[in-house]
């Protein structure tokens, strides 16, 4: 199933590469777009690295300020080192209403791979980190774009209500950026072009 839906949302988006694909310089105006949603703090706070500390920073907690509770995900990426991320995280389908309450979402709360970690990093580290499947949890363009459209992780992350901050954009749009780039070939700025 996640292969034909994959394959639908390709062929949605093949007619407008059909005649011509993306040039170089079209792909590089993608990845700045898709860099900077990857680089907002509701992306950032939670793509960490192998100390699974989740921030708070740029969420009207103070600047640099590391998550409350003294949280750590560790190796399991779901704090079960520390305090389990669906202690205050709530799993469910519910409407996020309440300003500063524990977010909802349909999905078991955790930290993504250490290998996603985003905190900190330029936007050409994360340009060749997403591109490569070794780096970048084993997806090519097709299954990045189908985790795009179908994580309710990213999907909150576009919509988490009670007035949290969002990223620049639509999750169309990142979909529609992530596919120009890949089409032009997933161009970083520091490649020999």
């Amino acid at each position: 199933m996640r292969y034909l839906s994959t394959c639908a949302a390709l062929m949605l988006v093949a007619p407008a590469f059909a005649q011509e694909a993306p040039d170089r310089a079209e792909g590089l105006a993608a990845w700045d777009r898709i860099f900077t949603v990857t680089a907002h703090p509701r992306c950032t706070n939670c793509h960490v690295g192998e100390e699974g500390q989740p921030m708070w920073q740029g969420l009207g907690y103070g600047p640099e300020a590391v998550h409350g509770m003294n949280v750590r995900a560790g190796e399991s990426r779901i704090g079960a080192e520390s305090i389990p991320c669906d202690a205050c995280h709530v799993t469910s389908a519910a409407a996020n209403t309440v300003p500063h309450a524990p977010p909802h979402i349909d999905d078991a709360w955790r930290l993504p791979p250490v290998e996603l970690a985003w905190l900190g990093k330029s936007s050409a580290e994360v340009c060749a980190q997403l591109r490569d499947p070794e780096t970048n949890d084993g997806h090519d363009i097709a299954s990045l774009v189908d985790h795009l459209q179908n994580s309710a992780f990213v999907n909150w992350g576009f919509a988490p209500g009670a007035g949290r901050s969002v990223p620049e954009g639509t999750l169309d749009a990142l979909v529609h950026d992530v596919t120009v780039w890949g089409a032009a070939g997933t161009p970083c700025a520091g490649d020999q072009g």
